[in-house]
């Protein structure tokens, strides 16, 4: 919690660990048997995970709420918000004032407070920008601040305006290099670049090496640190909540602060963490009275987890029942995915995928073991409590495409039990077909969708849509990421890696790595800058969310490649081209694309491939 008049204290709710991966293990339980028309039990070997125990306990049910200091904290803010508009609306007086004030307001995480007032003053702006930058000789962190304000927003801010810190050869200037603050800017701005903009490739590569050097010789540790911070993650790509803390936390140490918004970020974010909090003790409370833990005991139980993803998706306060909705439906995926994985037999989670074709809470008495009942009548309640929640609303029909979606996905959970049940092994290109949407993108989208008002049926039926681009491109990066990730086959289970590894007869290493080239190839595609519906800001926000995922997952996925190592280039390319469409091709064009990207590629600056 953060104390406005000292130095800010730990966030007590600020995750720095992510689920446990999965541990291999085989356990002899009971399991009906193959052949039962009657539930006869039989010893077997369940693929137990063995995952470890829940951290938080009742730390959440058991935490204190003092309302005296949440309504001493929330008049503070209605305070502090009054102020902030006036300088808000004064601002845009000056457009470069202005601009650098809705900066501010977005790093400190107050930007919600004034959505429709922002969206106003930056369409005026962006109808002003071309004399904003003709007649002005702004600085490069000036110039910075206006492309990441414009472009962060949604406006295609043209990247020329970076050219003037460049020579001749498309090179940025090594004077420009001195400046701190303008490359931190620059190497912010070069984050929202799109395909086939360069002078943004170039920035990039041509601040992080500098920067990497600068936080190397600093004495300075605090700018040190930001600089380290910033490198690590780029803010927009982290989650708000936790980027909003920590650019509080250096913001206080900036000499040109303003202590008024700086007070106002404070209360708004220990209000906003106490409301968390109350959601959580909530939550928990449910879990727990749900008696999940004991009658489901091989899964994960993650409820403080699941609300974190929430509150990285919704953090505002207008949006506790999306929260709420999400965090439950995610705890029963969870539930649903790791009896797929990591519990059933074959034969149990037949019945299970036949109960749940039929999506009523009768059929939870024809399932023949405990277990499945239990695990059923979880998911259905959770769905009649949505479904009776969002009818109030008149949004009956986001629970009903989100239960589509659902059914869809544990189908192709029964179609991948039946792949390991029979011993198949379909091709790597059927395998992602399947997995693209037995990992859940579709669904995720729908059900993220659920607890935003405005997100009306057309909003659904683009989401839903087999052939949305940006759903579908998201399922694929989910599921190479996954694959490369997890140790399934450990466990007996499929994988990714197995189908790559028979396609192309190669090593695991080399089916990860493979895995891991398609995935940074599509990260170009990703960027392609796809055209979207004119939806509400949310909703945009949601959508903007899962590629920012993918590009946070991939960092680590990345494989250098050598400029210099022909043998490698031409496979990296191969892996590329071995689409549907002109796989039986890629022996050929793989070399050609080598050719050509060689040929002109400078040798001293590989990274701009």
């Amino acid at each position: 919690m953060f104390h406005p008049t000292t130095k800010s204290k730990n966030c007590c709710f600020a995750l720095n660990h992510h689920l446990p991966r999965r541990a291999a293990s085989l356990k002899t339980n009971l399991a009906l048997t193959a052949d039962a028309t009657t539930p006869t039990l039989q010893e077997v070997d369940r693929p137990l995970a063995h995952y470890p125990p829940d951290i938080w306990g009742d730390c959440f049910i058991n935490l204190q709420f003092s309302d005296s200091e949440f309504e001493s904290c929330s008049r503070e803010v209605e305070v502090f918000k009054g102020m902030a508009k006036n300088m808000l609306m004064a601002s845009s007086k000056d457009p470069l004032e202005n601009i650098f004030m809705l900066n501010t307001l977005y790093r400190l995480g107050l930007s919600y407070h004034y959505e429709d007032e922002i969206e106003q003053q930056l369409s005026h702006l962006f109808i002003t920008l071309p004399e904003l930058m003709d007649n002005k000789d702004y600085d490069l962190h000036t110039t910075a601040i206006i492309f990441q304000v414009f472009r962060s927003n949604g406006y295609k801010m043209s990247c020329e305006v970076f050219h003037k810190f460049t020579n001749g050869d498309g090179l940025f200037k090594e004077e420009v290099a001195s400046d701190i603050q303008g490359m931190l800017s620059l190497y912010e701005a070069s984050q929202w670049r799109l395909h086939g903009e360069d002078i943004l490739d170039e920035a990039l590569a041509f601040t992080t090496s500098r920067l990497e050097s600068m936080a190397k010789q600093l004495t300075n540790p605090y700018l040190a640190d930001y600089i380290e911070k910033v490198l690590h993650r780029p803010y927009h790509k982290g989650m708000p909540r936790l980027e909003a803390k920590q650019y509080i936390s250096f913001y206080e140490k900036d000499d040109s602060r303003n202590d008024t918004l700086l007070k106002f970020a404070k209360y708004d974010f220990n209000r906003v963490q106490m409301l968390h909090q109350q959601e959580l003790k909530v939550l928990t409370s449910w879990f727990k009275e749900s008696n999940i833990e004991t009658r489901i005991p091989y899964a994960r139980h993650r409820t403080v987890e699941c609300f974190f993803c929430a509150v990285g998706m919704f953090f505002e306060p207008r949006f506790a029942l999306a929260r709420k909705i999400l965090t439950q439906w995610y705890v029963a995926t969870s539930l649903i995915d790791d009896s797929y994985d990591a519990y059933g037999t074959y034969e149990e989670v037949q019945h299970f995928t036949k109960a749940f074709k039929r999506f009523d809470i009768r059929a939870k008495d024809e399932l023949p073991i405990e277990y499945l009942r239990t695990l059923y009548e979880v998911v259905m309640n959770i769905f009649a409590e949505t479904e009776e929640e969002m009818s109030k609303r008149g949004r009956a029909y986001s629970v009903d495409y989100t239960k589509k979606e659902l059914m869809k996905m544990v189908q192709l959970y029964d179609v991948q039990a039946r792949w390991l049940h029979e011993g198949s092994r379909p091709t790597f290109d059927e395998y992602l077909e399947i997995g693209i949407c037995s990992i859940g993108g579709p669904y995720t989208m729908a059900l993220c969708m659920i607890g935003i008002e405005e997100a009306d049926e057309t909003v659904y039926q683009w989401a839903i849509n087999p052939d949305n681009k940006i759903v579908r491109l998201s399922g694929l990066l989910s599921r190479l990421y996954d694959d490369t990730q997890t140790d399934e086959e450990k466990r007996g289970e499929i994988s990714g890696r197995d189908f790559y590894m028979k396609h192309y007869g190669v090593s695991k290493e080399e089916a990860i790595e493979g895995l891991s080239r398609i995935a940074c190839f599509l990260t170009v595609i990703w960027c392609g800058n796809y055209s979207i519906e004119e939806f509400a800001p949310k909703i945009q926000q949601v959508i903007d969310w899962f590629g920012q995922l993918q590009a946070l997952e991939l960092t680590a996925m990345a494989v250098p490649l050598e400029l210099f190592d022909p043998e490698s280039l031409i496979k990296s390319a191969s892996t590329s081209l071995n689409s549907k469409v002109v796989s039986q091709y890629s022996t050929l064009l793989a070399p050609l694309a080598v050719d050509s990207v060689v040929s002109v590629v400078d040798p001293e600056k590989p990274d701009l491939i």
